[in-house]
């Protein structure tokens, strides 16, 4: 038996002197060093008391440190459960109770307000700061840098995520050790990743993008990272000449356009350019190909699945798509009553199998029923179509479908029309109670910046492209639309606010 998450992302690296991460203040880790670093640490948990399985909670700053926690885990053969640094203390008691976590890594501000609880669920806490301070790090420091693996099967669990909990309890997916490596030599591969690669990465290490795309890709190719604590455009475009790839969300390429140094030379030697977590917008790609000559490559994915299609590396990659199912995936478009095949061009609930989808939701075996078909596979609870030439296009959230006098409307298609005039940035349309229909349409637009656009005219070109069943009964105008930590539109928020703006008085 071997571990092979930990034996094929980090062990096969454990020699090399080779650089791993770049820092901001000039230092470089390699891979030897940050690997004799997460082997201290596996020792410290050890000497904690913890023992394979056991959960691992994590909310910490961005750093080497919280990095070689995650590889130190796969290597005790523990779980690791990364929390969003955004996570209030109430949010926070759910998780770690939930899971059972027996260790609670958290900063040295965090200390007091988590230790109360885990008094109560008898776990230990250690701190962890962004500067490398902290208990954890304190004691680690003083164990041996070599360590036995802990034998795993490629079944066994390596992390613990929970969604977001829009509708109801969070639920924590259970990704196993060949979720993880798998979808990482997948993606390395089709993005043609290697050991020449110096990825800038600026998203957070406590969500998939960051995490389990960013950094095991870049493990599973040998590369290297310039490892930055957040997204700070100065320090994006002064250190984007070091790099060949990076990845981001699309805020971050919005960001980089509305600044004049970001040019055509200044990308001349980047290889690669990808997007996530949210939807790009085609202007966003049209203004990116003809700034900087490069097409930005889009992709889907979600918690419970890391990575499931993508555009294609060599070929057209289409704006408003997410590319092909990736080799290893089966995608398929159903109807949600039935889950009967819909026929190309159809639009339904897109589900997937493969060996990147998640095992089920931890201690829900109802919602994993109701989720993740016998057949293997998931219902991802996103709709989809899939076009004549093989792309797949995401039109939205089962749950954000709006039923209106009994007849189906998706959000996606009325956005794209009211993005399409003149000084729009973006839309959001949402569906809230109305008490004659049931329900019906509300659409947010966000302006671009100095533009006042002119909402009467934008109800007259949706009546001219759509019909009148799918035409908003109001638009609003707001400054920009809710979003969260991977710049993911928050429509649930949207509804909460107007909710009642269609009520009857």
């Amino acid at each position: 038996m071997t571990n092979p998450l930990y034996d094929g992302l980090f062990g096969v690296h454990a020699d090399k002197r080779t650089p791993f991460l770049h820092l901001l203040d000039g230092t470089t880790i390699t891979h030897q060093d940050f690997l004799a670093n997460a082997t201290r640490i596996a020792n410290l948990t050890a000497k904690i008391g913890l023992k394979p399985g056991d959960r691992v909670a994590v909310q910490v700053q961005k750093s080497p440190d919280a990095l070689a926690l995650y590889a130190a885990c796969a290597q005790s053969g523990l779980i690791f459960l990364p929390l969003n640094t955004a996570y209030t203390v109430d949010e926070l008691s759910y998780f770690i109770k939930d899971s059972g976590a027996l260790l609670i890594v958290c900063d040295d501000r965090s200390k007091k307000d988590l230790s109360a609880i885990a008094n109560r669920s008898g776990a230990t806490v250690e701190t962890l700061n962004a500067d490398g301070s902290g208990s954890l790090a304190e004691q680690a420091s003083g164990m041996p840098s070599t360590f036995s693996t802990v034998d795993r099967d490629a079944d066994d669990l390596a992390a613990l995520l929970y969604t977001s909990g829009t509708t109801g309890r969070s639920k924590g997916a259970m990704l196993t050790q060949a979720n993880l490596l798998s979808n990482a030599r997948t993606l390395a591969n089709e993005w043609r990743f290697t050991s020449d690669d110096v990825l800038l990465h600026a998203l957070p290490i406590f969500h998939t993008h960051g995490l389990f795309v960013a950094s095991n890709v870049t493990l599973a190719a040998g590369g290297s990272m310039i490892f930055l604590p957040k997204f700070d455009l100065d320090q994006i475009i002064g250190l984007m000449p070091r790099a060949t790839t990076m990845m981001g969300v699309p805020t971050f390429y919005t960001r980089l356009l509305d600044d004049v140094r970001f040019t055509r030379d200044l990308t001349s030697h980047m290889r690669l350019f990808v997007s996530g977590s949210a939807p790009l917008l085609a202007e966003t790609h049209g203004q990116f190909e003809e700034r900087t000559n490069h097409r930005i490559l889009e992709r889907y994915g979600m918690t419970e699945t890391n990575m499931n299609t993508s555009n294609p590396y060599e070929g057209e990659r289409r704006a408003g798509t997410v590319g092909f199912p990736l080799p290893d995936v089966e995608l398929k478009i159903t109807k949600s009553d039935s889950g009967e095949a819909l026929p190309e061009g159809e639009i339904g609930q897109i589900e997937v199998r493969g060996p990147n989808v998640f095992k089920g939701y931890w201690r829900m075996p109802d919602k994993t029923a109701d989720e993740l078909r016998q057949d293997g596979f998931f219902i991802t609870g996103d709709l989809g179509q899939i076009d004549s030439d093989g792309y797949v296009h995401i039109v939205g959230r089962n749950k954000d479908l709006i039923i209106s006098g009994g007849y189906n409307i998706y959000p996606k298609e009325i956005e794209l029309v009211l993005d399409e005039q003149p000084g729009v940035l973006e839309s959001a349309v949402i569906g809230l109670p109305h008490p004659d229909f049931g329900e019906t349409v509300l659409g947010v637009v966000i302006p671009k910046v100095g533009q006042s656009p002119d909402l009467d005219k934008m109800m007259d070109a949706v009546s001219q492209s759509l019909a009148r069943f799918k035409h908003p009964r109001r638009l609003v105008l707001l400054n920009e639309l809710p979003r969260n930590a991977m710049g993911k539109v928050q429509k649930n928020v949207l509804r909460d606010q107007y909710q009642n703006i269609f009520a009857k008085a």
